[in-house]
């Protein structure tokens, strides 16, 4: 029952004429559609009150030969009624190479935690988590190099670092401004149930360099964190501790599924003028149920507790956050959504409860989502 992410560097392979291993379709092209609308502006969220474009997702990858495949992924967005485009995702894999090792060269999304490695359509709720939205400006993806390694062990084990320029969380003049390191154990209890227990550690050499404001106090305590692919609240440290377990009768998950899953976020050392007690961190909990082959039900709870800063000092900003979420799936590539979401918070003007709904659906190929 316990499935490992399936790469698209797996799929299927074709010797051509000329010896060389190559994709039948090449490349694999897909696009993602993800819409919605929103009632009410909310805290900390990368979306905005009205209907609007979320996270569409342009990707074409494909075999390079032999020993190495490849990815690009556009991002399409919406941000104060203007259309942004990003490049997500544009690196290079290698295959195959002895003792289970694979380098990844190139802009890719970080693997620290558990859903910053996913693409966020991905996801059973329309928006990633208070404390991810915060940290990691909802996905953390940059330019650099990562190498993991399969351990043989009888459970799965994977250890792997990453060293990235950094600019996506914070500008600065180190060359190497992030360096990350990451595992996960997973296995299955029985032929119904499996798990997954994941630790990180996100090194941001820029932290210390931030923006600290400008030590004014005629406002409402609240920064305008406004890009869904920049971090809010650094630290030079961020530590990330994540379980997930999953139930289906029989290991049958088409039919039905329970998924338990939860993180724990912690940064220190926010800026120069931080002291030991400036800190922020985040939690949150969430429960997501397939009561029927399309039918999916879900509630979610996580706070944050965060320092912004004023020149040489912090104010506290806290945000408790409950969503509660019903999908319907007619297939693998369609999905629309309805979701409830309730705010309390202090130092967030904006904190409010909203009703959002949102339709994800993939053309193309589509690969398969990871555990």
């Amino acid at each position: 029952m316990f499935k490992r992410f399936v790469p698209f560097a797996m799929l299927p392979l074709a010797i051509t004429s000329v010896g060389v291993v190559a994709n039948e379709l090449n490349p694999d092209v897909s696009v993602t559609l993800d819409g919605y609308y929103k009632q009410n502006d909310t805290a900390l969220s990368h979306r905005e009150q009205g209907f609007g474009l979320g996270h569409t997702e342009l990707s074409l990858s494909s075999p390079i030969d032999d020993l190495f495949s490849g990815r690009l992924t556009a991002v399409f967005e919406e941000h104060d009624g203007e259309s942004e485009v990003l490049i997500e995702e544009a690196y290079l894999q290698t295959n195959g190479l002895p003792y289970a090792l694979n380098v990844r060269a190139g802009r890719f999304l970080s693997q620290v935690g558990y859903l910053n490695g996913r693409h966020m359509h991905e996801d059973d709720f329309v928006e990633r988590p208070a404390a991810y939205r915060a940290m990691l400006g909802s996905h953390y993806y940059d330019t650099g190099v990562r190498l993991n390694a399969l351990m043989p062990t009888p459970f799965f084990w994977q250890v792997g670092a990453e060293a990235f320029a950094g600019d996506q969380l914070t500008e600065g003049e180190e060359d190497i401004g992030v360096y990350t390191v990451n595992t996960r154990f997973g296995g299955d209890i029985s032929l119904s149930q499996s798990w997954q227990l994941g630790l990180s550690w996100l090194r941001n050499r820029h932290a210390k360099l931030a923006e600290t404001g400008d030590g004014s106090h005629d406002h409402d305590h609240e920064e305008d964190h406004d890009h869904s692919h920049g971090a809010g609240y650094t630290g030079e440290n961020l530590y990330i501790a994540d379980v997930v377990w999953k139930w289906s009768p029989n290991g049958n998950n088409r039919e039905q599924q329970l998924t338990l899953s939860g993180e724990y976020l912690y940064a220190d050392e926010l800026n120069q003028f931080a002291a030991s007690d400036d800190t922020n961190e985040g939690w949150y909990v969430s429960g997501v149920y397939q009561f029927a082959p399309q039918w999916s039900a879900g509630v979610r709870y996580g706070e944050v507790d965060l320092q912004e800063a004023h020149g040489d000092h912090f104010h506290n900003q806290t945000l408790d956050e409950t969503d509660v979420m019903l999908s319907w799936s007619r297939s693998h590539f369609s999905t629309v959504r309805l979701q409830y979401t309730h705010q309390e918070a202090t130092g967030f003007s904006n904190a409010d409860n909203t009703v959002m709904v949102q339709y994800v659906m993939s053309l193309g190929a589509h690969g398969a989502h990871g555990f």
